[in-house]
């Protein structure tokens, strides 16, 4: 009887019919070709190539999922224009986009608090708030009557304030530019007197160049040299109060999403952790060289804005939040929720990295 339990144990086996097997080895080589989308084009570095970058983020995935999830990626108008990424997601079209939040501020205005806020936190703080204070629940609250998954996926750090034609030396020279410059700080420059544009990467250094904008910004001196900026105006301010971290948004489609068995979401999410770490790292790296660079060898004159203006910059800001919030209770749930998470941070702050940096 124990010879004849043993050849039916084997003859079982070999059938793939004992224990469910069959089901799980299906779950096990299911495969998924997904899509993704990109709000910035071709080769730009951090945004589409490179170190903890989407591209990067793919190879990392097909990878880890020892290919089980292969991901294309389209960058800016090589499938669909820059920005109609949310829409693509939303409906289905395309599985994944990659861009930043505050993009999609016509749509959900709380949606740019993930992305950053003027006089916000930094980077330390915004992936504290996102990770573990709520940030990410609150976001995925937002997004999900648009059938979408979010989740950070990068980070720049801080940005520079940006490229001006002419010296800002006291708050009334904003008064009349025109600026490309996305999210909440552009809602203040607006109530300086700033015409706002909200322009794509690829387009930003012809408009600079043309006199169609009086003044841009975009990231830091890396990227900004690249996209040579730096011929286009001489002033450059350091002074990173509008955009003190930047956040990537990979943004997923909620039905492709809850599609993925539990270990691949899993990895989707360790990729894009990793992709979080690293592209912020690479950033931190190559920064300073890029911005003597463009001192010594382009006669760029970088320095901080004037402090009046800084207050009166804080001032401004303290009340277009204030009255963002006030004019839609999501956002000022999450207005709430950011600052409260702030407050705590920067009490920390204060005797960590504050006192540090002091020394």
């Amino acid at each position: 009887m124990s010879m004849n339990r043993r050849k039916f144990l084997s003859s079982a086996a070999v059938g793939g019919t004992i224990l469910g097997a069959p089901a799980i080895v299906r779950a096990e080589t299911k495969t998924f070709n997904w899509k993704m989308t990109n709000a910035y084009g071709p080769g730009a570095p951090f945004y589409v190539q490179g170190p903890g970058s989407p591209t990067d983020f793919c190879k990392k995935v097909e990878a880890m999922s020892g290919g089980r999830l292969k991901i294309q990626h389209f960058a800016a108008g090589e499938l669909i224009p820059a920005l109609e990424g949310f829409d693509a997601c939303s409906k289905g079209l395309v599985e994944m986009n990659a861009a930043n939040a505050y993009f999609w501020a016509g749509k959900i205005p709380a949606a740019q608090y993930f992305t950053t806020v003027p006089f916000g936190m930094n980077t330390q703080g915004m992936n504290a708030w996102l990770y573990h204070g709520g940030g990410l629940e609150l976001w995925n609250e937002l997004y999900a009557d648009h059938g979408l998954v979010a989740m950070p996926m990068g980070n720049t750090g801080t940005q520079m304030t940006g490229w001006f034609r002419k010296p800002i030396e006291k708050v009334e020279d904003f008064d009349g530019l025109k600026m490309r410059i996305p999210g909440l700080a552009g809602k203040v420059y607006s109530q300086l007197g700033v015409a706002v544009r909200l322009l794509p990467g690829g387009e930003i250094f012809p408009a600079l160049e043309r006199g169609v904008i009086d003044a841009a910004e975009f990231v830091g001196p890396y990227q900004d040299r690249r996209m040579g900026l730096q011929k286009a105006a001489s002033y450059y301010y350091t002074t990173g109060w509008a955009e003190p971290t930047n956040a990537t948004e990979l943004m997923i489609n909620k039905k492709a999403w809850e599609s993925l068995p539990p270990d691949l979401q899993t990895i989707v999410k360790a990729a894009a952790a990793a992709c979080n770490v690293e592209s912020h790292a690479w950033c931190e790296s190559v920064n300073a060289d890029a911005l003597d660079d463009l001192v010594k060898n382009f006669g760029v004159k970088a320095g901080p804005l004037p402090d009046p203006v800084i207050v009166k910059l804080k001032e401004v800001t303290d009340d277009t939040l204030a009255t963002l919030a006030a004019s839609d209770p999501a956002t000022k749930k999450v207005h709430d929720a950011f600052f409260a998470f702030r407050e705590k941070h920067r009490s920390w702050a204060a005797v960590s990295e504050k006192a540090f940096l002091s020394l």
